[in-house]
């Protein structure tokens, strides 16, 4: 693979790319990161992904070293250059680097924005026509997961695990309720097929897909309820699935070896899949 990149200013090849030992993404993870579908050659819900991307960097105080205008410039030359048709638009801001290892930081730290397009089947997926099995397991991450920081590691491992076990990702629980997956927000679907998902807090990343998708369900004359809902709810739900940006809507089949509904992709998230990826690529830009 000779991708082009985008670092600093320039577009490189992949292989030429450097950022420094030094920079805190690096070194403590001191970083924001977004991830933009793109069908058709065209960005998909990006005001949402870069109205994100200004909200992390104001919690966390980095700064944006380019306009959202010019952000989205720089990822449709990306698309171009690369010939990207369908996979995503990744993106990392670190805080950038000050010449040696501190856990402290001056206010004029120059960040280190980072770009590079991945190829990727979105529409024709074997997990959306199949389903995934989900493993739950305790959320140990930190209490702003709001902030879309690429401090990683939990997931990392418990997707391990999850892989390890014979399962396709993982459902994370914390105090006895599922907050989301991996890297997903989580959903289940009642007998009287009302739609179920956690609401927005500190305790879970505020989805973009999320948003898209509840709007679209309730278009649909879906009726769609935000509360806490627990792993033994799940289990007896009628279907579940999950949402993010690169799968849009995966259903779930199977949780801690308990079979969902009928075992296979459940009505409601084969709808709502379909009726996502037609108006994205309708919307698309």
């Amino acid at each position: 693979m000779n991708r082009t990149v985008y670092l600093n200013g320039d577009y490189l090849k992949e292989t030429e790319a450097k950022v420094s030992i030094f920079d805190r993404g690096f070194l403590f993870a001191d970083a924001v990161y977004e991830v933009t579908a793109v069908l058709g050659g065209k960005l998909v819900d990006n005001a949402g992904h870069v109205a994100r991307l200004e909200r992390s960097c104001k919690e966390l105080g980095i700064k944006m070293p380019v306009t959202v205008h010019e952000l989205t410039q720089i990822q449709k030359r990306l698309i171009t250059i690369n010939g990207l048709k369908e996979g995503g638009v990744y993106l990392q801001l670190t805080r950038g680097e000050e010449g040696d290892r501190d856990f402290s930081f001056g206010e004029d730290v120059k960040p280190t924005l980072v770009l590079f397009t991945q190829q990727r089947a979105l529409i024709d997926s074997v997990p959306a026509k199949k389903g995934i099995k989900v493993l739950s397991m305790d959320d140990i991450r930190w209490r702003r997961r709001d902030i879309k920081t690429t401090s990683l590691l939990p997931a990392c491992l418990a997707k391990h695990v999850a892989h390890q076990a014979g399962c396709d990702d993982v459902w994370l629980i914390e105090g006895g309720f599922v907050t989301e997956g991996g890297s997903s927000n989580a959903y289940i679907v009642t007998d009287d097929n009302k739609i179920v998902t956690r609401p927005l807090s500190n305790d879970i990343l505020h989805g973009i897909t999320r948003s898209s998708l509840l709007q679209l369900a309730k278009d649909c004359n879906l009726a769609v309820e935000e509360r806490a809902f627990t792993i033994e709810e799940a289990y007896r739900a009628k279907e579940a699935f999950v949402s993010s940006a690169t799968t849009f809507i995966w259903p779930v089949v199977s949780i801690d070896g308990n079979t969902i509904g009928s075992g296979k992709p459940g009505e409601i998230a084969s709808k709502l899949r379909d009726i996502y990826i037609q108006t994205a690529m309708e919307l698309a830009k």
